[in-house]
């Protein structure tokens, strides 16, 4: 590990790198959805359960991949996880029928659920308290700038290539992160054979530390009694039901409404991505320089409230929208506000969570990913049922100005909100 770059820095790219990955080959079949729903003849609802199947595997999966994360460490969580995840990323390629893709995406979707539960506990080990807001900003920002960049690069390698090698090449791709991730990651700074003793110094002397009892895990009391719990879970519920739509159905939604090609459907679909990446950025920076000024609580509360407003009107401004342009504009301000909301909804479960973050995290997540399973059907059947799209919208603003109301509630301070670790 070179002196000339932090050790820490070293790790915060490679979990952005991770984060990029991750959603370069989980929004993948959305651009794919075309060829492959008509290669084996598969309707628009058909499609949506098997967009839905991913996200109840990946929420299924969460909490016991957050657990094994804090129990086995993130270097052996993530390397393993990565590789299975990466298999079926290649297998999605060699799916013959309706079926075995149902199945194949619903495994991919719990390989991938140990991701961010894992690097949340890289987090609490590697990263001080007082950069954990950039950090994890920065994670999050690689997975809107992996969406981005596969729009129109899948679309290219589906158009040069076929769907089905595309999904091989990917594949390999995952493989080799996960080799280079078991390499040189280690689960603490302590155990870095690589890391300069001031660094290291630093980091144990600024990194957040849980208080001392018997026994190290969490129980599943003590996670029904805390009202943050209850809070960060509602909250990203409602999140991720606008967040999952960006990432399933807004590629084929801006195809259909506006009648647009393939790879200028692409084009247009990667500015809210872009802006989902400026939004975590910009909320990473507000938490840390407002914690750095003494204001813990407001630090995880202002910019996650300010995102769900921001979603709210990007949302119902987007359906008086004629043009691809205006609503994309719209759409961008929803999506920059609704990833505003994730640095600090992470932040918050490794301020509260400690040395079990992984499974904190991985509770929220599971939350947040039973609405990206309802979103991934409720848009095409609330489509099928009104009549117009419209209404899907509706509903997603309404979840958002929800979460403002629990975000009011977190109170990040009084960790668990029941008893410390």
């Amino acid at each position: 590990m070179s002196s000339r770059i932090k050790g820490r820095y070293w790790v915060a790219a490679g979990m952005f790198l991770l984060s990029l990955l991750l959603y370069i080959d989980r929004i993948c079949i959305s651009v794919a959805k075309d060829p492959i729903a008509g290669a084996l003849g598969l309707s628009d609802k058909a499609m949506g359960w098997v967009l839905s199947s991913f996200a109840l595997g990946y929420a299924l999966m969460q909490v016991p991949s957050g657990w094994s994360a804090d129990r086995f460490g993130p270097r052996k969580i993530l390397s393993g996880i990565v590789t299975f995840w990466s298999i079926l990323t290649a297998l999605t390629g060699a799916v013959w029928n309706f079926i075995s893709l149902l199945v194949v995406r619903f495994l991919f979707g719990m390989g991938e659920a140990g991701a961010f539960p894992g690097m949340s506990r890289a987090t609490y080990s590697w990263i001080p308290l007082n950069e954990r807001g950039f950090v994890i900003g920065l994670n999050f920002s690689g997975s809107r700038i992996g969406a981005a960049f596969a729009l129109p690069l899948v679309a290219w390698m589906i158009d040069q290539y076929g769907w089905r090698q595309s999904f091989l090449i990917l594949g390999i791709v995952g493989v080799i992160w996960a080799i280079v991730w078991w390499s040189l990651f280690r689960d603490t700074p302590e155990k870095h054979p690589w890391l300069s003793s001031k660094e290291k110094d630093y980091i144990l002397t600024h990194r957040q530390h849980a208080e001392t009892r018997k026994g190290s895990g969490i129980s599943a009391a003590i996670m029904v009694r805390s009202k943050n719990i209850w809070s960060v879970v509602g909250q990203y519920f409602c999140s991720n039901f606008t967040n999952f739509f960006a990432l399933t159905w807004l590629f084929p939604y801006l195809k259909s409404k506006y009648q647009l090609e393939a790879l200028e459907a692409g084009w247009y679909a990667v500015a809210p991505f872009i802006a989902g990446a400026l939004g975590n950025w910009v909320s990473g920076y507000m938490i840390d320089r407002i914690f750095r000024n003494g204001h813990w609580n407001l630090s995880r509360r202002l910019p996650a409230i300010l995102g769900f407003t921001l979603a709210v009107a990007g949302l119902i401004g987007s359906l008086f929208m004629d043009t691809p342009l205006g609503a994309v504009a719209c759409l961008s301000i929803a999506i920059f506000g609704a990833d505003m909301t994730i640095p600090p909804s992470w932040t918050l479960c490794v301020d509260i969570g400690k040395k079990n973050s992984g499974t904190v995290s991985g509770t929220m997540n599971m939350a947040g990913n039973l609405g990206s399973f309802i979103t991934a059907l409720a848009f095409p059947y609330i489509a099928d049922w009104t009549g117009s799209m419209d209404y899907f919208f509706y509903v997603a603003a309404a979840l958002n100005a929800l979460a403002i109301l629990l975000w009011l509630q977190v109170k990040a301070d009084r960790g668990l909100g029941t008893m410390e670790q």
